[in-house]
């Protein structure tokens, strides 16, 4: 349903407005299986090149997708290929509207999850344990090997093992204080320490040391504060907060937890998602949920979709505001800040999809208040001819 929801708006929201020279690369889960994959590593090189990508939803596949789809094999996500490319750190924020009704009523300023992508559980290796077996940790270096015993199986069972390096979650560090300082927002990095006391302590000695070193006395210059906190009670401390800050978390942290922030918000349609290498030049952006599956199902019979497209819209406003930024292309800007506003006031008219009408309209809501998918685009596109005028 992305795919379409992307048409839509490329037809109606950008390219009657913007003259864009664009390289495409068909990152659906089709061409994965013909190109074996390499589509999704030449949009990686791509991105890199232009330093600027405007990503839609992909599908990753489980094993029914395969079978559907006929796969040759269960390919893996592209995202995971071009995070590892572009080096960087996943941010997200929700697009805050006067008139939605949050399902966190206390949360009156953003919040900023920066989440770090390399490594963890998802760069980790999981395998089946299919009968009674020991398995071992080795440690080999040029001069020396430890083995070191990690589990007696005495059935069936699982094992993973995951690694992170120094040098990643340094550079995932400086991303998050200096996305925190550009916003005016302190830092709470969040682990469990506590249990991890080896592989969460390396975490928050290198975030103390990145601080101590390179933003401590820019924080006290505008005033900013940093803290380390255990993810439990930083958890409980967010649902009772204001909001207004960064929450820097680990891969799969903070791949649950901003799921969590962003419909607290009211709906994951309105979540902004960014993907920043660590030296800032090259940005990646895409809708913040995935392909909306059950959508398209009902779009393919003829019904009517009431998918929200914000997330998607949102995803082209910010990339094309990095290659502003980049070509110092002050209409560009002026442009992508319009349609944003233009989104945003629409939502405020009253006109609104079908997951944000609990929020505007009440738990009672009428079907007849919620407006299509391609209705929604409509509105935004009026309104964004009329403020460019």
């Amino acid at each position: 349903m992305t795919k379409i929801i992307f048409d839509e708006i490329k037809k109606k929201l950008i390219l009657p407005f913007v003259e864009l020279e664009r390289e495409y690369y068909d990152c659906g889960l089709e061409n994965r299986n013909v190109t074996k994959n390499q589509v999704s590593k030449d949009a990686a090189v791509a991105i890199l090149r232009h330093n600027v990508g405007i990503k839609c939803s992909t599908i990753t596949p489980d094993e029914e997708r395969v079978k559907e789809f006929n796969l040759t094999q269960m390919w893996p996500s592209p995202n995971g290929m071009i995070r590892n490319a572009l080096n960087g750190t996943q941010f997200r924020e929700s697009v805050i509207c006067g008139n939605v009704a949050k399902y966190v009523p206390g949360w009156t300023k953003p919040i900023i999850m920066g989440r770090h992508t390399f490594g963890d559980q998802y760069g980790g290796k999981d395998l089946i344990i299919e009968k009674a077996s020991k398995i071992f940790l080795t440690v080999k270096t040029e001069d020396q090997e430890e083995k070191i015993e990690v589990f007696d199986y005495k059935n069936r069972g699982v094992a993973m093992v995951m690694f992170n390096t120094e040098e990643s979650i340094r550079s995932f560090a400086t991303s998050c204080f200096r996305m925190a300082l550009e916003r005016q927002l302190p830092v709470y990095f969040a682990t469990k320490s506590t249990l991890l006391k080896h592989y969460d302590k390396l975490f928050n000695e290198v975030f103390l040391d990145v601080f101590e070193k390179d933003f401590k006395s820019k924080f006290a210059h505008a005033n900013l504060t940093f803290e380390l906190r255990l993810i439990d009670d930083m958890a409980a401390q967010a649902l009772k907060s204001p909001g207004g800050f960064l929450w820097a978390l680990k891969s799969y942290d903070g791949d649950v937890l901003s799921d969590v922030v962003g419909q607290g918000f009211g709906s994951m349609g309105l979540m902004i998602h960014s993907l920043i290498s660590h030296d800032g030049k090259t940005v990646m952006t895409e809708p913040a949920h995935g392909t909306v599956t059950r959508h398209y199902r009902e779009y393919q019979k003829g019904g009517k979709v009431s998918t929200n497209p914000i997330s998607s819209i949102f995803a082209w406003t910010r990339g094309l505001q990095h290659r502003a930024k980049l070509d110092q292309n002050t209409k560009l800007d002026n442009f992508a800040q319009i349609l944003e506003k233009s989104t945003i006031s629409t939502v405020e008219q009253g006109l609104v999809t079908r997951d944000l009408a609990p929020c505007v309209f009440g738990k009672e809501f009428k079907e007849d208040q919620c407006l299509s998918t391609f209705e929604f685009i409509d509105k935004v596109a009026q309104k964004l001819a009329k403020n460019l005028l």
